[in-house]
């Protein structure tokens, strides 16, 4: 009788065993540092800072269109107006200042 006892332990133990190893392994596949959660949190990231891509894309473009309207081989006369009354505070002879 004491000889069945044994192999009945020793193979409830190895099924204990292999339950929480399995267990062990799923929990790192879900909350890991490589697991699903992380891999969602990294994908959502993603998707913000592709949109903010896109819109420091567009301010770039957008300071390039403004840079290429002042330079030397292409001048816009509105702009440079515009940009001397917004850095310089300057007036025109004929305008009045309302504060």
């Amino acid at each position: 009788m004491n000889r069945r006892s044994r192999p009945a332990m020793g193979t409830f133990i190895f099924c204990i065993g292999a339950i929480l190893l399995g267990l062990y392994f799923t929990f790192a596949a879900v909350q890991g540092d490589y697991g699903v959660f992380r891999r969602s949190e990294v994908l959502a990231e993603k998707r913000r800072l592709d949109a903010e891509l896109v819109l420091v894309q567009q301010d770039v473009a957008a300071m390039e269109n403004l840079t290429h309207r002042l330079s030397d081989n292409y001048l816009d006369l509105d702009l440079l107006d515009q940009q001397a009354r917004d850095v310089l505070g300057l007036i025109r002879a004929d305008e009045i200042v309302i504060r």
